[in-house]
């Protein structure tokens, strides 16, 4: 699979990434350092924890990272969950929402995972 494929095939904008880094060797290069960013994981265990404070810094660090590559859907998503944890007590959070906004970031996150994963 091409760059262009990888980035159709997970909602992301080839075209914008391309115009920010402008060449195709430093796409790939920053795409596959993406596997090895512990941010989601980060993410997973504050979610798992309940700890909401550091689950905001995770998914707004994510969605910083899919802005930057231009994983369009991605982005989107992590700044959804990011802005529904914004500014929120403990106390405050819809458990069921997070965990609807969460799922959507992992089923976004899964598809640039796989992705990435058949680049050649």
């Amino acid at each position: 699979m091409k760059l262009e494929e990888c980035y159709a095939s997970f909602g992301g904008n080839y075209e914008d990434v391309q115009a920010r880094l402008r060449s195709d060797a430093l796409i790939k290069k920053f795409v596959l350092k993406f596997l090895s960013d512990p941010t989601f994981g980060l993410l997973c265990a504050a979610l798992d924890s309940k700890n909401y404070e550091e689950a905001f810094r995770a998914a707004h660090t994510l969605k910083g990272i899919a802005q930057n590559l231009s994983f369009k859907r991605l982005g989107e998503s992590s700044s959804s969950l990011t802005e529904f944890l914004r500014g929120k007590a403990d106390g405050q959070i819809d458990a069921s929402q997070c965990a609807s906004l969460f799922g959507i970031v992992k089923e976004d996150y899964d598809a640039v995972v796989e992705a990435i994963q058949m680049l050649s």
